[in-house]
């Protein structure tokens, strides 16, 4: 939770905080995030993998006078009550970070993660066309899912930007901290900060039927109330959103299902089952293209009468078979598209065999035998 506005160190002190240094070193290296930790120096994380640098160890006393340089007082008092804050921090007028500060063995770490400033669309970030024709729908609830890192914050905010430039709308997003900063184009947009423009989620959700949105970005779907908001949402005529930590799509229904009690959970089935509109999960991989760090592999499930009835009926293990069956709608499998990824030469096969759900599958693919399932319903 954020407790008040980022602001740059020389509002406070009348110089430029040291911490910017090491969020040069992230921007110049194209880091995807930076980590402090005290007895340890700089560590950035390079495709993937978090490496050290030759700078300066970080002390107790040092690591203290870096955090305290670019919290405002209200964040000072919330982090020394709470021990964790998450903020947003922008150096230069144009490189934002989405930072969290934490205690860890009473001492203070740090980890960001670099968030371009520019939206790139859809083919730039190499996600499948169908994004569209899920972005063009009028109403239902579409969840991007993945592990920590995978990119699901930039593929939500080139959706959202793709609907700025095409539709008439007004555009709500609730979110903990800000972290893609929008221009109204075709549509408004109002961007609403946790600890800045209002208490919590909870709150949030329950009056933004006041604000007259189209479309609602609800951030990550953490908790019973702010999923249950944004299927209310849906059955007013809103589309709607959100993020969760999860694998797949079936891995994603459950988890969503298991936010809630369990005397509750038969009658969030059904209302899921009507709300959802899509799934779209995701990983990252390196990729072998110059000038290109990663690559997504995706997969999507667009909600149709299959994927209604299995999920209503408690079957979402069977989703994976309504993907593979219903590829001309527009739907894709994690498995097809990492061979996709290693025909066309952009992903090396060891690291799709890594993140590979099945990887026997993988292996017939590649040799260009298909799984085919019939009789799920």
């Amino acid at each position: 939770m954020d407790t008040g506005q980022p602001i740059d160190g020389r509002q406070n002190s009348g110089h430029e905080p040291a911490l910017n240094k090491f969020f040069r070193a992230a921007v110049k290296t194209r880091a995807s995030d930076l980590h402090l930790k005290v007895g340890q120096p700089l560590k950035l994380r390079l495709f993937g993998k978090l490496k050290n640098t030759t700078g300066e160890i970080i002390t107790a006393e040092r690591m203290e006078e870096l955090a305290c340089e670019i919290l405002t007082p209200a964040q000072k008092e919330f982090f020394h009550k709470h021990g964790t804050l998450d903020f947003a921090h922008e150096i230069d007028g144009e490189h934002r970070f989405r930072v969290n500060l934490f205690r860890q063995r009473g001492m203070i770490s740090l980890a960001a993660r670099c968030v371009n400033t520019v939206i790139p669309p859809f083919d730039e970030l190499h996600l499948p066309p169908v994004l569209e024709k899920i972005c063009d729908s009028s109403q239902g609830l579409v969840l991007v899912v993945g592990p920590t890192g995978c990119g699901k914050t930039t593929t939500i905010a080139s959706m959202i930007d793709y609907i700025n430039r095409t539709q008439s709308c007004h555009i709500v997003t609730v979110e903990d901290p800000i972290e893609y900063l929008f221009k109204d184009q075709k549509a408004i947009i109002s961007q609403r900060e946790i600890g800045i423009d209002t208490k919590d989620f909870e709150e949030a959700l329950t009056y933004l039927m006041r604000q007259d949105p189209d479309v609602v970005f609800v951030g990550e779907m953490r908790d019973a109330t702010t999923v249950s908001a944004g299927m209310r949402a849906t059955e007013t005529g809103h589309l709607v959103f959100g993020t969760m930590h999860s694998a797949n799509a079936a891995q994603a229904v459950h988890r969503l299902l298991d936010l809630f009690p369990q005397d509750e959970r038969d009658l969030i089935r059904q209302a899921l089952s009507i709300a959802i509109r899509a799934i779209v999960s995701q990983v990252l991989l390196p990729c072998l293209t110059e000038g290109v760090d990663r690559i997504p592999a995706v997969e999507v499930l667009i909600a149709n009468a299959s994927t209604r009835k299995l999920i209503a009926e408690d079957r979402e293990t069977d989703l994976p078979s309504v993907i593979r069956s219903s590829q001309g709608e527009g739907m894709q499998d994690l498995t097809y598209n990492l061979c996709d990824l290693v025909k066309d030469g952009l992903v090396d096969p060891k690291d799709a065999y890594k993140y590979a759900p099945n990887k026997e599958e993988l292996r017939m693919a590649l040799k260009g035998i298909t799984t085919t399932t019939s009789g799920i319903l």
